[in-house]
């Protein structure tokens, strides 16, 4: 089954008068890793929440492979799209095999051995399986985030700050582990990053958000080009200076 096409047509939510996204469209083809980057309050995560209804828009759509997201049951809906957030939300009563075969359950599909799959997938030892979230550091929980996310076999994954709460050893390890998931399974991904340097080495495509407008749309190579416009460039300034400052000192 190839990977599903998204499309954001002139999507705004308002509250009251401040809108946090507004009149947003963007095409992102099947296959496509996209990271969505923004200074805090720039609608990004809004934007995303979008996708799986968690938010509805005050005008516009978003399609999935040119269908509505509105068009049927919000649960149907969201069993066909992974969501991995930054506090990662795995239930501290269940085991991490329940964790993961939890939206299987709810579908009434077979688990079988899912769960052992999807631990190599992610790279986890299976004997984590029977343990409970809370003996789990914060990489190994947000690894069982991923592996829930795709259990039911989802090929569009959202993630909304998903490393954001990790060291930087164990989110750059996730990150990469995270692409060459994305390219082994044929996924569309969506990466809600405050990161520019994590956008910019795990992306296809990079779109900036500013004051809830979309306001560049551009491959990682053209935004170190200086492309994108200045609320582009100011994120990208930020990696360009520590990798300036790591070069002063290392001479």
């Amino acid at each position: 089954m190839p990977a599903p096409s998204l499309v954001f047509e002139g999507v705004t939510r308002r509250y009251g008068d401040v809108a946090a996204v507004d009149g947003v469209s963007a095409a992102v083809a099947g296959g496509t890793f996209v990271a969505l980057v923004g200074a805090s309050g720039s609608g990004k995560s809004t934007l995303l929440k979008t996708v799986n209804r968690l938010i509805v828009p005050s005008a516009g759509r978003v399609l999935i492979d040119g269908a509505d997201v509105a068009a049927g049951p919000a649960p149907a809906l969201r069993r066909r799209i992974g969501y991995v957030f930054q506090h990662i939300g795995l239930f501290p009563h269940m085991t991490v095999a329940e964790n993961i075969a939890i939206g299987l359950r709810i579908a009434g599909r077979p688990q079988g051995g899912r769960v052992a799959e999807l631990l190599d997938l992610v790279e986890l030892p299976r004997e984590v399986a029977g343990r409970m979230p809370a003996a789990l550091s914060g990489g190994q929980r947000q690894r069982v985030g991923i592996a829930r996310a795709l259990a039911p076999g989802a090929r569009l994954l959202l993630l909304d700050e998903a490393f954001g709460a990790l060291d930087p050893v164990t989110r750059d390890t996730l990150g990469r582990k995270l692409r060459a998931l994305h390219d082994a399974l044929g996924l569309t991904t969506v990466l809600v990053t405050h990161d520019m340097a994590e956008a910019l080495l795990l992306a296809d495509r990079v779109l900036v958000m500013a004051a809830g407008k979309l306001v560049a749309d551009a491959r990682p190579a053209a935004l170190l080009a200086g492309e994108g416009g200045d609320a582009a460039q100011a994120l990208v300034a930020v990696p360009r200076r520590q990798a300036e400052q790591l070069r002063e000192v290392m001479r």
